[in-house]
């Protein structure tokens, strides 16, 4: 297999032994192409040649994201992503060398789980994001604006728009997508309540100092209300993914064919499983040029479904792994 072979066939209907294939494709290319992530699993003293399956493939802490080029292909020039941060706290930053590879991967996954984005008009209620030039899901949603119908936007702080713009699709019963973070949901929820028949209700997640952060059922519970919807969808990525898993209801996410979810013991990361309670390791075969294998702050559960929920995250999340920062 080369790297050619690779791309396309990610994105193909694979099977788990193939997922498994292209994992470990994915490990020996990154060692031995990825200096940050080969110090990192040398480090911890893994002879490559003994990776037999991805359960027991190193996976990269997150900071390593905010200190690091964690690259795997090396350009002269790079799309970067950088995370939102608040005073005092680096950003992580994901260097993509090939910006179709995201594109292809959040198109596929959005046509996979909801259709063909021509098929809705997309309200962005995104403030936060859209602030900052260099947000992932905010290039994401753009490029599905690009493909969706006609009426949709970003909107900031006129919610009186927002909600015209909804009153109008309700009305010409237009189906449309609106994708928001929570706390903007939540300050457009306090002020208006509307039936929405037609429509998605979708959170990105975090308050982002924007108020207190609250349970995802006491969010879900407030949302319903106010939309009028039976249930609210949920996507779930991150910066230094390249993939989204989504949720249609109860913060149940699933993911594409070419991510997974593994979970970590709380004392023992290198202690991986398929299914039960811990921190979330999310392989993201979309990654190649930066890394697959990512070790997130996230506590959650992962299902026999391959389904998986997330419950919260380690305190103080962003001190964890500083000390291996020099590796």
């Amino acid at each position: 297999m080369n790297l050619i072979e690779y791309r396309e066939k990610i994105f193909s209907n694979i099977s788990d032994f193939e997922f498994e294939e292209l994992s470990i494709f994915a490990f020996r290319f990154q060692y031995e192409n990825n200096s940050v992530y080969r110090n990192y699993c040398d480090f911890l003293k893994v002879n490559p040649d003994s990776i037999k399956n991805y359960i027991n493939i190193p996976f990269l802490p997150i900071p390593f994201f905010k200190t690091k080029q964690v690259v795997s292909c090396k350009n002269k020039s790079y799309t970067i992503f950088e995370s939102s941060s608040t005073t005092g706290i680096i950003p992580s930053k994901h260097f993509v060398s090939d910006v179709v590879l995201y594109e292809k991967a959040f198109n596929q996954a959005f046509n996979l789980f909801y259709g063909n984005p021509k098929n809705y008009v997309i309200l962005a209620l995104l403030p936060s994001y859209i602030e900052r030039r260099n947000a992932s899901l905010i290039y994401m949603v753009n490029g599905l604006l690009k493909k969706a119908k006609p009426g949709g936007g970003f909107f900031l702080s006129d919610y009186t728009a927002l909600y015209d713009e909804i009153s109008k699709n309700e009305k010409s019963k237009t189906k449309y997508l609106l994708i928001g973070v929570s706390f903007a949901l939540l300050e457009f929820a306090s002020n208006y309540s509307i039936g929405c028949k037609h429509g998605i209700i979708m959170e990105t997640g975090g308050m982002k100092g924007r108020g207190e952060e609250i349970t995802r059922e006491r969010l879900h519970k407030i949302l319903t209300k106010s939309f009028g919807v039976s249930a609210i969808h949920s996507e779930y990525g991150m910066t230094e993914l390249l993939s989204q898993a989504y949720s249609k209801a109860d913060g149940k996410y699933f993911c594409p064919p070419w991510m997974k979810v593994l979970l970590r013991e709380t004392t023992d990361p290198r202690s991986v499983h398929s299914i039960g309670n811990g921190a979330l390791n999310i392989i993201d075969l979309a990654n190649i040029n930066s890394c697959c294998f990512i070790e997130t702050s996230d506590l959650g559960a992962v299902d026999c479904d391959g389904s998986f929920t997330v419950s919260g995250r380690f305190d103080f999340a962003d001190v964890r792994g500083c000390n291996l920062m020099s590796v």
